[in-house]
């Protein structure tokens, strides 16, 4: 994938081209290129730096964020937005047709971001008080998700979702966490357990990353300064002994 460098290089494409403006680690972009791939739609991803956001680029998101969606030259910025506007024009429908349901999705969607927000504090974390605290808060996450699961594969049992698509992403930190160590968020949430298997064999998420996705997240998860950091040095230096 090459990095946007002109606004032009994105906008100026023929009618019903779709440009994903894309960040290599964005689990936001994650949940467009599922939602893309499952529905069929033919797409260019482009990656951008945003270390160095270039002027082209917050023009086209004003909060200077990714995903953007470039459809015929506009940009379509938000991931939740961009999610919604692929179910209004796009085929397959990844949301259920009963209202009630619908709304329920759209709910866990917006709790998959919750959740994303309290795996940045995880990583984060400056010190063992401030990272427990934030363990605790994830693993309570994952005791009210394994309440609502059914016994299918999915979500809502045997249909694919957007409720899915955004724990994709989710699901994915802890394949890179687990490897660091065994902080116990999942413990004693059998179903659970079972979707995060489910959705890391899924081709659409196994495809929405690069396959270098988990050394360029330790490289990012070693750089932060932060109790995990610490304990990722640790674990370095007892492999190297």
């Amino acid at each position: 994938m090459s990095i946007v460098k002109t606004a032009p290089d994105v906008a100026d494409k023929r009618p019903s081209e779709i440009v994903l403006v894309s960040h290599h680690l964005c689990p936001y972009v994650q949940r467009a290129v599922i939602a893309l791939t499952e529905k069929g739609v033919p797409f260019e991803r482009r990656d951008v730096d945003l270390s160095r956001k270039p002027d082209w680029f917050t023009a086209l998101s004003p909060l200077g964020k990714t995903p953007v969606l470039v459809v015929d030259g506009r940009p379509i910025f938000e991931s939740a937005v961009i999610l919604e506007y692929l179910e209004e024009t796009q085929p397959r429908p990844l949301h259920p047709a009963d209202p009630i349901s619908r709304a329920r999705h759209r709910s866990w969607v917006e709790v998959a971001s919750s959740i994303l927000n309290d795996i940045a504090r995880f990583y984060t974390a400056p010190d063992a008080e401030s990272f427990e605290t934030a363990r605790a808060r994830l693993a309570g996450q994952f005791r009210r998700a394994e309440d609502e699961l059914g016994t299918g594969p999915w979500f809502d049992g045997e249909a694919f979702s957007l409720v899915d698509a955004a724990f994709g992403p989710v699901f994915r930190y802890f394949d890179v966490f687990e490897r660091i160590g065994d902080f116990g968020v999942l413990d004693g949430c059998g179903k659970v357990t079972r979707w995060h298997a489910a959705l890391a064999a899924r081709p659409s998420v196994r495809s929405a990353v690069s396959i270098d996705y988990p050394q360029r997240l330790r490289v990012f998860l070693r750089a932060r300064g932060s109790h995990l950091s610490t304990l990722m040095a640790n674990q370095e230096m007892a492999e190297a002994s």
